[in-house]
C-alpha cells in the first residue's frame, strides 16, 4: 500500500456538494483505503477571467493502484460529475490531482508527481498540513516553510465534511 495525497477543488454547480460527492465515490472504492478528508477550504480561483470561488480540500489514502491506473479513477470520477475539459485552469465542477503519491516521483506526458505547483498553491498545503501537521517533508522542506512563501489568496477554513 501507497499513502496518497489527492487535491480536490470545485467551482461550479454546487461545489461543496461536489467535493462532498467525490469523498463519497473515494471512501467507497474497493482499491482506496483509509480515506482520510482535510476540513474544506474557500478561495479565490486563480485562472482565466472572472470566476466563481473553490471550494478546495485533500484526501489522504492508501492504494495499490499505480499512479497512471490511479489518475484514470480519479478523472473518471471527474468525469461523472460533469467534468468538462475546454479551458486550462478554467471553471470547473471537480478537479481531482494526484499531489503526492508516496515518496516516487513521476514524470510522464499525462502526470507528474509531485505535483509541479504544490509548493505554490495554499489551496492545497493548508489542508495538506491539517491532515500531516509539519511533519510531512516536499522537496526537502515542511509543508510550513511552503506556506511561508504563498499567499492566501483569500482562504477561509470551511465546516469539516
Amino acid at each position: 500500500m501507497t499513502t496518497v495525497f489527492v487535491a480536490l477543488g470545485s467551482n461550479l454547480d454546487n461545489p461543496r456538494r461536489q467535493i462532498e460527492r467525490a469523498i463519497s465515490a473515494l471512501a467507497k472504492h474497493p482499491q482506496l483505503h483509509r480515506v482520510e478528508i482535510s476540513p474544506l477550504y474557500s478561495s479565490q480561483a486563480i485562472g482565466p477571467g472572472a470566476q466563481p470561488d473553490y471550494c478546495n480540500a485533500v484526501a489522504q489514502l492508501d492504494t495499490d493502484l499505480e499512479p497512471e491506473p490511479l489518475l484514470d479513477l480519479l478523472q473518471a470520477q471527474e468525469d461523472q460529475q460533469g467534468r468538462v475539459r475546454t479551458e486550462r485552469w478554467g471553471p470547473r465542477t471537480l478537479d481531482l490531482d494526484i499531489v503526492l503519491y508516496g515518496q516516487r516521483s513521476v514524470h510522464s506526458a499525462r502526470l507528474s508527481i509531485p505535483h509541479p505547483r504544490l509548493h505554490e498553491r495554499a489551496f492545497v498545503l493548508l489542508p495538506l498540513a491539517d491532515l500531516t501537521g509539519n511533519q510531512l517533508l516536499i522537496k526537502g522542506k515542511t509543508v510550513s516553510q511552503l506556506l511561508e512563501k504563498c499567499t492566501d489568496h483569500g482562504m477561509v477554513k470551511r465546516l469539516e465534511v
